[in-house]
């Protein structure tokens, strides 16, 4: 289960901002990650105890988006949702696009307390 490893290093950057910012304690996080990711959201909610035990997240509420797929198809230029990496073209049928979201996995904002 990877996604142990990438919640503890999801807390180890959380807390290396908070540090920054002055702040002892997260209140909250808000993490994003895509539907494209390869991160299982249930692995990952399974294993967010665990990571954030003992650290300046045990008690923050934490708030996930998961944006779809989105590509676009670099022989006709259409901009198309995608459920899976391997999706052709809608309108071609090809399968040369460029990904442009839902591959990321970002924290996009931390409220830290001082």
């Amino acid at each position: 289960m990877h996604e142990l490893s990438i919640a503890i290093g999801i807390v180890e950057l959380a807390e290396k901002e908070a540090i920054k910012g002055g702040g002892t304690v997260i209140e909250s996080i808000e993490l994003e990650i895509g539907k494209l990711s390869g991160i299982e959201i249930e692995a990952l909610d399974f294993a967010w105890p665990i990571a954030v035990r003992g650290t300046m997240l045990a008690n923050a509420k934490r708030t996930v988006t998961s944006p779809p797929g989105r590509a676009k198809c670099a022989d006709c230029g259409l901009i198309f949702d995608i459920e899976n990496l391997f999706d052709s073209c809608p309108k071609c049928n090809s399968y040369l696009k460029d990904i442009f979201q839902g591959k990321d996995l970002k924290i996009k904002a931390i409220t830290i307390d001082g």
